[in-house]
Formats: C-alpha cells, sequence, structure tokens
C-alpha cells in the first residue's frame, strides 16, 4: 500500500500540472469556438427578420422598427441592434448600441478576423451583415452579442478539466490499489488472466463479466456523462429557434454523414394514375410533416409501403424512387404487400387489433392467430429491407408507430450496431389493459429492440414502463427511464408531437372575414350564424357521437340557440372494409339525422354532416371561419387538429373544447378542458364558448399560439435526432475506455 501512495502523490501533481499548462491553449479554442457559433447565429437571426425588417423599412415605421429591435434584444445573449442605411446616416438602433460602432466605420467590422469589441460592458462579439433593398443598396444590420458567457464557460471548462484530470488520476491509483492487493494476497492466477486481458475487456459475443471493483466507478462516469450532456443540451435548446432550416443545420452539424433510414406504413409521396399520366401526391400528414425534413437534409432512405395505382412504373429495378419529384433529395424505398398480408398486417392486427387496445375506446379488440402471423411475415419483411437499404452497419433507423411493434427486435438481429429510435403514435394503455393481447410479451420486447422509445406524454411513458414490469424478466430504471432487456438498454423518452410553424402561407393566404363569408355561403348558413367546427376521420375513437350529444343538451337546455349555432362536421372516411368502422358511420349519420330532425326550424340546422375528404387547405378556411372548434376524441395520443385550429386563427379569436382524454390537453390548458362523456359539461363548455368576450379569446388564444410556436414539430424531430447522436456518442466513448457498462 505504501508503495502504492509512493507512486499515487506524484502522478496526481503530474496531472494537475498538465492540466494547468493547457488552460491557456483550452481558452483559445473556446473562445475560437464561440466566435464562430456567434457568427452562424447571427447570419441565423438575419434570415429570420430579414422580410418583416425590410416591411417596416419600406413603410417608414421607425417607431416600430425600434420597437421590433427591442424585442430581440430581450434574448440574454443578443446585448444591441442596429441598422444604417448608408455609411453617412445616423444608425437606427437599441440604446445599448455601442458609441464606438457607427455607420462609418462599419467597413472595418466587416472585414475583422475576430469580430470582437472590448467596451465598458465587457466583451462584446460585433457582426455586420448586409440588408439590402431598393431604397437603400448599401444596407447594413450589425447585431451585437454579450460574450460575458465565455468567460463563465471558460472557467467550467478549467473547473471540468481539472476534474477530469484528478478523476483520471483516481481511476489509475485505484487500479494500482487493486493490483497490489491482488499480488499480496497470492490471487496470481487472477493476475495472470488480467495481464492476458481475458476478462477486463469484453470481446464482442462474450459473457458479461463480473467487476464489481469497477461498477463504482462506471456508475459515477456514466452519471456524470449524463448531467453534462442534459446540461449542455438543455442550454442548446433554450437558444433554437426551431425552424426546417435551423433543423437542417443541426443535423448537418451533430449528424453529418451518418446513415439515417425512415420506416413508416404510409408514403411520403404517392404515385397515381391520372388518366394518361402520373401524378405525385403528397399525404396530409403530420408524420410526413415531420420527418421531411430530415431526410431532406439527410438524403437518407424512407422505407414505406408502395400503395399508389402507379407507385410500381416510377421506381427502379431495387424498387427505389428519388424524392421530392422537383428536386430529389432522398428515396423512398417501396416495399410490396400482398391482399392477404395487408388485410391481416395492416386491416387486421394493427387496426383491429392492438388500435381499440390501445385506445381503450369500448371497442372489443380482435385478435386472429392469422393475422398475427401475417404481422410477424411483414414486419421481417421491412426488417430485411431495412437491412438491405442500410449502407454503413450502424444506420439510424427512424421506427414509425404501431404497425411496426416488432420491427426494433428484428431489425437489432440484423444490425447489431443500429440506433433504432421507435416513436409510438398512439396511446399506450395499463398493463390490465394490455394484458388483453395474446402476444404481449413478444410485442413488448419487440419495442425493447430500440435505442430509444418515444411517447407522446410522460403518462404514457410510465405505462410502458409498468407494462414491461409486469411482463417481463427485465430491469427497469426508473430514475432514468431505461430498461435493460437481453443485455441492451432502451431509453423512454417523452417527444410531443406538434405541427409546423409557421403554417404554409397558402393556408392563411384568405382572410379571416373571406373565410367567414365563404363558408357560410358555401353551406347555405346566414353571414350572423354563429359556427362550430369539428374535423376529425370517421373513426370511433374521436368521440363524434358523444360531440353530438353535447350539441343536442346545448340546444334542449338553452333553446334560444337554435337556428343561431350550427356545427359543421368534417369526417374524413377512413378503414371503410372493417365492420366496427361501418357501424360507427351508420351511428353517426342516423344521429345527426335524428338532432336535425328535433330541432327542425325555419333556419339553418344544427348539424352540417360532411362525411367526405378535404384539402389541409380547404379545412384550415373553415378552422378560420369558426367561432368554436370541439374536439372531443375518447383517447388519443396527442391530437393534432386541436394545434391546427390555433395555428389557423392569427387572428387571435375563436375558442377551442379540448377533451381531457387528449396529449394536447396537457399542454394547451387554455382551452376549455372537458370530459367528453358529460353531456351536461360539454353543453356548457359550449355555451361558455359561444358568449365569451373577444379580449378573453384574444388573452387563451395569443399563450397556446405561444406554446405551438415555440414547441413546433421541429423542435420534436430535432431532440429525437439529437438524444440519438448524444447516444451514440456516449456508445463510441464507453467502447474507447474498454466496454465498461452497469
Amino acid at each position: 500500500m505504501r508503495l502504492s501512495l509512493r507512486f499515487v502523490l506524484p502522478l496526481m501533481l503530474v496531472l494537475a500540472g498538465i492540466a494547468y499548462a493547457i488552460a491557456p491553449l483550452v481558452d483559445r479554442l473556446t473562445l475560437s469556438w464561440f466566435v464562430h457559433d456567434l457568427d452562424s447565429r447571427s447570419s441565423l437571426i438575419v434570415n429570420t427578420i430579414q422580410e418583416p425588417l425590410q416591411e417596416l423599412l419600406a413603410a417608414g415605421k421607425r417607431i416600430k422598427i425600434l420597437e421590433f429591435f427591442n424585442r430581440l434584444t430581450q434574448d440574454e445573449r443578443l446585448f444591441a441592434v442596429g441598422y444604417c442605411a448608408t455609411p453617412t446616416a445616423r444608425a437606427l438602433a437599441t440604446r445599448s448600441l455601442p458609441p464606438e460602432i457607427r455607420c462609418a466605420e462599419l467597413a472595418r467590422w466587416e472585414g475583422a478576423r475576430d469580430h470582437l469589441l472590448l467596451s465598458a460592458k465587457g466583451p462584446l462579439h460585433v457582426s455586420v451583415q448586409p440588408m439590402i433593398s431598393a431604397a437603400a443598396p448599401e444596407g447594413r444590420l450589425v447585431l451585437v452579442h454579450d460574450m460575458s458567457f465565455v468567460t463563465r464557460r471558460s472557467e467550467e471548462t478549467k473547473r471540468y478539466l481539472f476534474y477530469l484530470f484528478m478523476g483520471l488520476a483516481a481511476v489509475v491509483s485505484l487500479v494500482t490499489v487493486i493490483i497490489a492487493q491482488l499480488s499480496w494476497r497470492g490471487w496470481m492466477a487472477g493476475m495472470r488472466s488480467l495481464l492476458r486481458g481475458e476478462g477486463l475487456l469484453r470481446q464482442p459475443g462474450a459473457a458479461q463479466p463480473n467487476l464489481p471493483e469497477f461498477k463504482p466507478i462506471a456508475r459515477d462516469l456514466q452519471r456524470l456523462i449524463r448531467e453534462l450532456e442534459s446540461d449542455a443540451r438543455a442550454r442548446d435548446e433554450d437558444q433554437i429557434t426551431w425552424t426546417a432550416e435551423s433543423l437542417r443545420a443541426i443535423l448537418r452539424g451533430e449528424l453529418r454523414g451518418e446513415d439515417i433510414i425512415v420506416v413508416s406504413n404510409r408514403e411520403p409521396y404517392i404515385h397515381q394514375r391520372r388518366g394518361d399520366h402520373i401524378e405525385a401526391q403528397r399525404p396530409a400528414s403530420g408524420l410526413v410533416t415531420a420527418l421531411e425534413p430530415i431526410m431532406r437534409a439527410c438524403s437518407g432512405t424512407w422505407i414505406a409501403h408502395g400503395s399508389g395505382s402507379a407507385d410500381r412504373e416510377v421506381v427502379d429495378r431495387h424498387d427505389r424512387v428519388a424524392v421530392p419529384p422537383d428536386k430529389p433529395a432522398y428515396r423512398i424505398r417501396r416495399v410490396w404487400l400482398t391482399a392477404e398480408e395487408e388485410a391481416g398486417y395492416y386491416y387486421g392486427f394493427a387496426n383491429e387489433g392492438m388500435w381499440p387496445l390501445c385506445h381503450i375506446a369500448h371497442v372489443r379488440p380482435t385478435f386472429r392467430s392469422g393475422d398475427w402471423a401475417q404481422y410477424v411475415a411483414v414486419n421481417r419483411k421491412f426488417a430485411k429491407a431495412v437491412a438491405g437499404e442500410a449502407k454503413t452497419k450502424a444506420p439510424i433507423v427512424l421506427v414509425q408507430d404501431y404497425h411496426f411493434a416488432l420491427l426494433p427486435s428484428m431489425i437489432r438481429e440484423e444490425l447489431p450496431d443500429a440506433t433504432i429510435i421507435t416513436f409510438w403514435h398512439i396511446p399506450w394503455p395499463n398493463p390490465e389493459s394490455f394484458a388483453i393481447c395474446p402476444w404481449r410479451d413478444e410485442v413488448v420486447a419487440g419495442l425493447l429492440g430500440s435505442s430509444i422509445l418515444g411517447f407522446h406524454t410522460q403518462f404514457h411513458c410510465n405505462n410502458f414502463v409498468d407494462t414491461v414490469d409486469r411482463f417481463l424478466e427485465a430491469r427497469v430504471d426508473r430514475e432514468s427511464f431505461t430498461v435493460s432487456f437481453g443485455g441492451k438498454l432502451t431509453a423512454v423518452r417523452r417527444y410531443p408531437i406538434s405541427i409546423a410553424w409557421p403554417p404554409e402561407a397558402e393556408m392563411l393566404q384568405k382572410s379571416v372575414a373571406d373565410c367567414r363569408s365563404g363558408i357560410r355561403e358555401q353551406n347555405d348558413l346566414p353571414p350572423e350564424l354563429m359556427l362550430g367546427i369539428g374535423v376529425d376521420r370517421l373513426d370511433y375513437t374521436k368521440g363524434i357521437v358523444e360531440r353530438f350529444r353535447a350539441i343536442e343538451r346545448l340546444l334542449e337546455l338553452n333553446p334560444e340557440w337554435i337556428g343561431r349555432f350550427s356545427f359543421v362536421q368534417i369526417a374524413a372516411p377512413t378503414r371503410a372494409g372493417i365492420e366496427e368502422y361501418q357501424q360507427h358511420e351508420a351511428q353517426v349519420r342516423a344521429m345527426a339525422t335524428r338532432i336535425n330532425t328535433r330541432f327542425k326550424s325555419q333556419g339553418p340546422p344544427p348539424i352540417v354532416l360532411k362525411v367526405e375528404h378535404h384539402e389541409p387547405r380547404e379545412v384550415y378556411e373553415y378552422f378560420r371561419a369558426a367561432d368554436l372548434c370541439f374536439v372531443s376524441s375518447l383517447h388519443d395520443g396527442m391530437n393534432l387538429v386541436a394545434k391546427e385550429f390555433v395555428a389557423a386563427r392569427d387572428d387571435e379569436r375563436g375558442v377551442l373544447i379540448l377533451s381531457q382524454f387528449t396529449g394536447a390537453a396537457r399542454e394547451l390548458p387554455e382551452a376549455l378542458i372537458v370530459n367528453p362523456y358529460d353531456a351536461d359539461q360539454c353543453a356548457a363548455a359550449l355555451l361558455l364558448a359561444l358568449k365569451m368576450p373577444a379580449t378573453e379569446q384574444r388573452d387563451r388564444m395569443r399563450l397556446m399560439r405561444g406554446l405551438v410556436a415555440e414547441f413546433n414539430v421541429f423542435r420534436w424531430a430535432g431532440r429525437m435526432l439529437l438524444d440519438a447522436a448524444a447516444m451514440r456518442r456516449r456508445g463510441r466513448l464507453i467502447g474507447r475506455s474498454g466496454g465498461v457498462e452497469t
């Protein structure tokens, strides 16, 4: 032991000296990195604000411009903003703009290498960007960032560097002590084994070594890595404005050159034959909207079921087609299914079994062994397609939804080193409900082939972990929300999905006033009529019957609204080949007819039922024309209709009535939250919405729009990919450190 101490103490002193010697180099590198980051951030800000600023400059609204600049400087790092129309003009700027920065001297800042300014306020980063217009061909925008945070980060870096070397010294010391103890006790057999490398480094395919001496060290190191990554990611996410462009930029930085594959039942482009020509359609799908920017940025492969009438005509001999048609950026690999496979896998097990089971919507799930066999076979077929399309041994694979519960473990068999992200778009029930599934163990084990398994809400994450705990021999860590099964670790995470922000300009092209008058005229409704809207697939989980019952109760209790209020229900046909859906459609039609007959008057009908497909632009017109939107799902993963209604209301008017059984209810508490099974409560909410003052509508809508804007679909996709990138870095770090795991 004394020998060990004589070795350890000088080692610790030497490492401490090295840490302090390289500190200046770390400072220079840190400064260089942050200057580069601020340059990129300045360019991103300019691209984001250019259009609204040009409009304000063209209008000559000086006060509005200053207010706009002041709002920008509310960002904790953005210190000042200024605009110079010409070199001789006076800068239009916030009061915080340093006096050293004048329009006449902007040229030297444009040419500066480091863009740094030392002022009384501390170090500042100055970026001069062109803001050219017809009126101001020499226009320049000045962005000044506060760099005091660099000093703080530098001190943190030095501290972590010191801790790193001290930790390294401690590890070396501990290994030295262990070796000394082994020698002292005469464990020569163990020593010879360690010197040969047996048991110290785990070989591929070998059993997990039992080294209890290393477990405390491994746990502490892994906890430190997780904390540092979590802290860094939290700081970074706070500074990101999530858009399609920022998502692409992040992916290029974090996942440059990575092999990315998406697997879903629905394809992002469907080729349909229209007479003598072929037309490429993009389906209205939140999943497609979310994942398209990833594929365009990374040039990956999207594997999906080829269902279009002309899909086979446009693929090459490997069943691939480049998309988008106008500017190819990635490719679709189509998988062909027979009628029997589609009937068993999609309509059978997925939609007659898993869908009602997970939604707990009082429809009995149907499980058939024949459907299960087709489900297994189709999942296996997609796993083979993933293996065939992978360019590397360790691709990133994004598996989408309940159609592919078995796929993660099958991909793991084909590609052991793949990073597999599975997102479950529907709810996950409690263990008692899930126990109904005859193949519950196989489904859960299949999903645990994932590296990351995502759900919309923490409640669904909890249910899944409880299900694993109940039915499988697996180790569940509820602190980190990870599951260890079959020697692999699965992180269970919450990723609430959302919609693109801002909405496409085409969706908001028609004014609210034109939408209100046009929709009422289109449906033969009077101009002054109060209008409600519901937009759903004709699915028994959406609570359309309960919604109609609430409207009936409203008119029973408040007959003065008969003829003054109508509700338009857009119900897109879906899964018409399944008997439960046929019965549900008949029930919805019969109920609408009965209510309209009961409250028949000289005025408009209480319910306008439209069982037909509507394009997204048409749906947005209904959203903008309505006074309220009623979402009454009996059980839903998220429900994006609620968020689309909020996005459509740039006039900050309208009331959202939202079922408490949707994931959206946890994110939009400013909506009127109701229990769809309580007809009286829903009727009261309808009455409150119809009478709500414009000021209260505006206050509620502003808060909801702010949340949807910040937590948009690009954030949803970006967080999953960033977590995958961090997991891959951690895996490489553990691999380099000798494969020590707990």
